[in-house]
């Protein structure tokens, strides 16, 4: 059963698994906007550079409201050869009285052979809606979100890397009296999952977070099953493609990026969601959702840039649903670009994106999308 126009506050929540606690394992990587002409050594720059962060964070859009917070954190490199590793903490608090934190530790080793990241959230998520599932009626829910995800990968030579991830989550959805039951209906009443699965990825970037060309092509799985501890057993399936190219106006880099995600046997709770800016996650739902975006970031000065943005989604039960223009998710924007740490490759954007039906938000997020 597909779920297109579902206006939950969960689901997506139960995506921690793919979709929520993908802002740990994959938003953050950067690449910086700007690269500045006669830019000292790698040497200078870590003298430069305090090792440490500390910047803040906003999200505004019509169904969860304005949410305020800070990340702080420490970047260094674990040895010489490879790229600075950093351990990043974030808290952030929403008009609607919901809140989240998380733990975030990205590291490169072994002259950058291998990779590990690991990443803790735990949250309360409250929503207002004024029009609960089409019902007409308004409605108030709240999401526990209590999520963990490991992924180790090392090099298997020649741009490869091969790994094993692991994702664990234990939330729940509460809501009034009279909405409960048909909460159950649809199942989106919470439930605890646990996950493994293997990760395979090509790397050709000219940085791990700082590409101004070459591409990354990334594939995964995750299996849920109940003998791992879950509720629920399934599969989520995830491919992504990214490319990177400088052109020659004013060394500007376009991004593109076409991703895909999938699942079998999933409860509704694992569904897939829009992921695009603009969109609230787990507002609308269906088995599958496949994407294509493009960023362009535009130097501005040594330190500054523009970003602009467009691409579209489409989130189905088959394949055919993407004729359908109420599958299809279109969305553009644009903002302002800030480098803060250049050896590390770490921007902070500050951006609108609209969306499709009055969809719109607005961001002040470290790292750039992809």
């Amino acid at each position: 059963m597909s779920m297109k126009g579902l206006t939950s506050s969960q689901p997506s929540r139960a995506l921690i698994t793919g979709s929520a606690l993908c802002f740990v394992l994959l938003a953050i990587p950067a690449t910086v906007a700007a690269q500045t002409p006669g830019a000292a050594s790698k040497e200078q720059a870590q003298e430069e550079e305090s090792p440490w962060l500390l910047v803040p964070t906003v999200s505004s859009d019509p169904k969860v409201g304005t949410t305020l917070g800070a990340l702080g954190g420490y970047v260094t490199r674990l040895d010489e050869q490879s790229t600075p590793s950093m351990l990043l903490l974030s808290g952030k608090y929403s008009n609607t009285d919901s809140w989240t934190g998380a733990l975030f530790g990205q590291m490169f080793f072994d002259s950058n052979r291998q990779r590990l990241t690991v990443g803790y959230v735990q949250g309360l998520i409250r929503n207002d809606y004024d029009d609960f599932l089409g019902s007409g009626q308004p409605a108030q829910t709240t999401d526990n979100l209590n999520a963990l995800a490991v992924r180790y990968m090392r090099s298997a030579g020649s741009h490869w890397y091969l790994g094993v991830q692991a994702l664990s989550s234990n939330y729940s959805i509460g809501a009034d009296q009279l909405l409960e039951g048909i909460l159950e209906k649809i199942g989106l009443t919470g439930f605890d999952s646990n996950g493994l699965g293997l990760i395979a990825e090509y790397d050709a970037r000219d940085h791990p977070r700082n590409p101004a060309s070459g591409t990354l092509f990334r594939v995964s799985n995750i299996a849920y099953r109940q003998t791992f501890g879950g509720d629920e057993s399934f599969d989520v399936y995830n491919i992504q493609y990214n490319d990177y190219r400088t052109l020659s106006l004013e060394n500007t880099v376009v991004a593109t990026q076409l991703s895909g995600r999938a699942t079998h046997n999933a409860p509704v709770g694992g569904y897939s969601s829009v992921n695009l800016r603009g969109y609230v996650r787990g507002q609308s739902l269906a088995p599958h959702f496949t994407s294509v975006q493009t960023d362009a970031r535009i130097p501005l000065g040594p330190r500054w840039g523009a970003s602009a943005f467009a691409g579209v989604g489409c989130l189905y039960e088959n394949p055919g649903d993407c004729g359908d223009s109420e599958s299809l998710y279109p969305m553009a924007g644009g903002g302002a670009i800030f480098l803060i740490k250049k050896d590390a490759g770490l921007v902070l954007r500050a951006e609108y994106a609209q969306g499709k039906s009055g969809n719109s938000g607005f961001y002040l997020a470290l790292g750039h999308p992809f």
